[in-house]
């Protein structure tokens, strides 16, 4: 009889323990490094996985050559602030981004390397800031083209939130 009565003595002793709130872990690099080595998402939390995105143009008037759209620097900017509105749309924030890959074309005027300092400046206006001082673990990788020969960066992003 007393085995038949402990198990729902220890089920109530066990449903009425605080729950332990889990979070999003963030495994820093030693400095100067702006990435992460990586993120631990706990059981339950919600992802979401934007597509690739693309800069848009500078003047929406102008939208031919790689001009129209500036230099790696500018179109990572641009291509971050189009994140941040579809982020906003599902309720997350910049702050929110777990992962990123980059997708780098090779910059005509730099002999077809990839711009990896314009993209890391542009990269540094949005995450390791005052406003969000969170890093991302990241993928950049240089690719032969993009969906248009007047891109030079697509980047896809994953947010994740433990609700």
């Amino acid at each position: 009889m007393i085995r038949y009565l402990a198990a729902p003595a220890l089920a109530a002793i066990l449903s009425a323990a605080p729950v332990q709130a889990q979070t999003i872990v963030r495994h820093t690099n030693p400095p100067p490094a702006i990435i992460l080595g990586g993120v631990t998402i706990p059981p339950g939390a919600e992802l979401l996985m934007l597509s690739g995105q693309l800069a848009s143009p500078i003047d929406p008037a102008r939208t031919e050559g790689i001009e129209a759209y500036g230099d790696t620097k500018t179109q990572t900017v641009s291509t971050f602030r189009k994140i941040e509105a579809a982020l906003a749309k599902q309720g997350y924030a910049m702050s929110d981004v777990v992962k990123l890959t980059v997708f780098v074309v090779g910059d005509p005027k730099l002999g077809g390397k990839m711009d990896f300092a314009g993209f890391n400046a542009g990269y540094r206006e949005f995450f390791g800031t005052a406003a969000n001082p969170n890093l991302v673990a990241r993928s950049t990788v240089q690719v032969a083209a993009l969906a248009g020969p007047q891109f030079l960066i697509e980047i896809e992003a994953t947010a994740a939130k433990v609700r």
